[in-house]
């Protein structure tokens, strides 16, 4: 063996002029990807908060935790969460850490959201490689100038775990691109463990699958082999197809609750697209797309792609599927797309929040960029400095966006039903960055509700009144099918009363996020988006067993209705509705509800019980 010897150390060769260069740019990459990620994290951090939409996958996380079950009432199997994985994660984190919830899920979402950045402009900078250019942040200044991406880069929401799922994903895949290039097979366990996180797209977002799928495609086409694409497959499969198998037995239905109360198999275009403005017209987003595009086309022209995006070389060779240039446009695309499925769906009521993904998904490729400084006025040098020039102007236009461009009135519903949600709750609770469930107790008839609960003790449906007070309709003796509660509140914020209220107390909502009944009504013309299901407050005094005649009903309310609707859940599918997700869960009934989930979750209900009685051929009730 030989000793190390000093005069070795001096005696090594000194690293060529094309090295030092090379490491002097991998330097100037990181150091701004770095400062990037902390302006993104700064931002977010001035922007914290935890929405409403948020506080609802907390009480699933509180059922979680006291043994209930995933679901969001206790007796009632419902999946009030769209995003499997981002629920069972925070209950996971939730479990070991014993920390408050609150202040989990905001750590965790900027931490995974700071993640995502990083590993996009790292895979970007896998891209680039061999560009002689210096990398700086590109895309990544247009995604975190936006308020949408600071204000959701926490939230409670799913939105970070998107960022993360996307941004991991391309820069493995350029990894993985890279072996392919060099003529090598990739390890089976590299192939697996890709394959499965690509796999894991319908659980972060479920329109996400859209990505997840194309790039599951893409390695099933490559030249490995059909042992890998087999293994490939079976990765890929065993968690989400194991998962739906159990959301069918267990819950009943194909998808998600909100998925149903939102049916997201619309179609409204010309929401879709006021949408799109209300989130690009702000900020003048157009503008750095059109500059990050013409930059493309500068770096191609200007021979700054490298030999890598050029395919000058080594990809030229590979199989079409393994390129690095088409993995990048196959996820580029696909962001569009998710983009125009969105304005298909008609976007959503919180301002900019479903095209985040999408935008950032097809910026991916983009996400840091190579520039060049002229080192000569020849025409070649001087056309190697148009990248730098138009990377000035995405800079200069992020500096405007994150500091002089805001959406108007932060308390208004404009007239397409969108609202900038986070400054909507900040204004409307008093308080600059509402975190905690009890921060929302100063949102109008919190406290009310707190009292109205307090005030009755026996139980009974609490309703919002005309004015800021609760009305209460009394319940009888026992409760309905001896379910475990004996307090009903019914009101469309979802999470700021159920996380303000212990687990034994049952709260609904009228558009059916958490109460399948609203849920599968039929969509109001013409209604908001998000909030264009609306259940009648007489179904569910009828559904909590309200008497026929009972002497303290709510005089807002119509005994007639009560009696209908009463009547109406008797209808034999609507009661098997009920009982997928009520009835005592048993390997007889996890098997009645594999059988019947995809007739359940088409079904509908027609919210007016009269109606409803003739669509179900029942008689009148007179």
């Amino acid at each position: 063996m030989s000793r190390f010897s000093w005069s070795d150390r001096f005696s090594r060769p000194r690293p060529t002029a094309a090295a030092t260069g090379s490491r002097a740019k991998d330097r100037t990459f990181w150091l701004a990807s770095a400062l990037t990620t902390a302006l993104f994290m700064f931002g977010a951090w001035e922007h914290r908060w935890i929405a409403d939409d948020g506080l609802i996958v907390l009480r699933t996380v509180r059922n979680l935790l006291a043994g209930n079950g995933p679901v969001f009432n206790m007796g009632e199997r419902v999946e009030a969460n769209t995003s499997t994985a981002w629920t069972y994660l925070v209950f996971a984190l939730a479990w070991l850490t014993g920390l408050r919830l609150e202040y989990l899920v905001l750590g965790l979402a900027l931490v995974l959201a700071a993640a995502g950045l990083l590993f996009a402009t790292a895979g970007s900078r896998r891209l680039w490689r061999r560009s002689p250019g210096v990398l700086l942040p590109a895309g990544a200044l247009i995604y975190i100038a936006t308020d949408p991406a600071r204000d959701f880069a926490t939230s409670g929401l799913e939105n970070s775990l998107s960022l993360f799922w996307l941004g991991l994903l391309w820069w493995s895949l350029m990894r993985l691109s890279e072996i392919w290039e060099r003529g090598d097979k990739p390890p089976r366990p590299v192939l697996a463990l890709i394959a499965f996180f690509a796999g894991l797209a319908p659980l972060v977002r479920p329109e996400l699958a859209l990505v997840g799928g194309a790039v599951l495609l893409l390695m099933a086409l490559a030249p490995v082999g059909w042992p890998n694409r087999l293994l490939v497959t079976a990765a890929a499969g065993a968690v989400p197809v194991g998962y739906q198998i159990f959301r069918m037995g267990y819950y009943g239905v194909l998808v998600p609750t909100p998925a149903i109360a939102k049916d997201a198999n619309g179609s409204k275009w010309l929401q879709g697209w006021h949408y799109l403005v209300d989130f690009a017209g702000p900020y003048w987003l157009w503008l750095p797309v059109a500059l990050i595009v013409a930059m493309l086309v500068a770096v191609l022209r200007a021979g700054l792609g490298g030999d890598r995006v050029g395919q000058a070389h080594g990809s030229a060779q590979a199989h079409w599927a393994t390129r690095a240039t088409v993995i990048a446009g196959v996820l580029s695309a696909f962001g569009v797309l998710e983009m125009v499925y969105w304005m298909r769906e008609g976007g959503d009521f919180m301002h900019g929040r479903v095209l985040l993904a999408p935008l950032f998904c097809a910026l991916l490729p983009l996400m840091a960029m190579p520039v060049a400084l002229p080192k000569s006025l020849s025409r070649r040098s001087v056309a190697q400095a148009v990248p730098a020039l138009l990377w000035t102007g995405v800079a200069g236009w992020a500096l405007f966006a994150a500091f002089g461009a805001h959406r108007g009135d932060p308390t208004a519903v404009n007239e397409y039903g969108i609202v900038d949600e986070r400054r909507f709750y900040s204004a409307n609770t008093g308080h600059a960055h509402p975190l905690l469930a009890e921060d929302y107790l100063d949102y109008p008839r919190m406290h009310g509700l707190l009292e109205a609960v307090a005030e009755n003790p026996s139980g009974g449906v609490l309703l919002p009144g005309w004015d800021a007070d609760w009305v209460v309709d009394p319940l009888p003796d026992p409760p309905l099918r001896g379910q475990p509660y004996r307090t009903t509140v019914y009101f469309l914020n979802l999470g700021m009363s159920s996380m303000n209220l212990p687990l034994s107390v049952r709260v609904l909502d009228q558009m059916g996020l958490a109460y399948p009944l609203a849920s599968h009504t039929e969509r109001i013309p013409n209604g908001r988006l998000g909030h264009d299901k609306l259940l009648f407050p007489d179904w569910v005094i009828a559904d909590a067993g309200g008497a026929d005649d009972h002497p303290y009903l709510p005089a807002q309310f119509d005994t007639q209705w009560v009696r209908e609707a009463r009547e109406a859940l008797t209808c034999p599918e609507t009661a098997q509705l009920l009982d997928s997700y009520r009835a005592p869960l048993t390997w007889a009934r996890f098997k009645q509800n594999l059988k019947h989930a995809l007739r359940l979750t088409g079904y509908r209900i027609d919210r007016v019980p009269k109606y409803e009685l003739q669509r179900c051929a029942l008689p009148p009730v007179e």
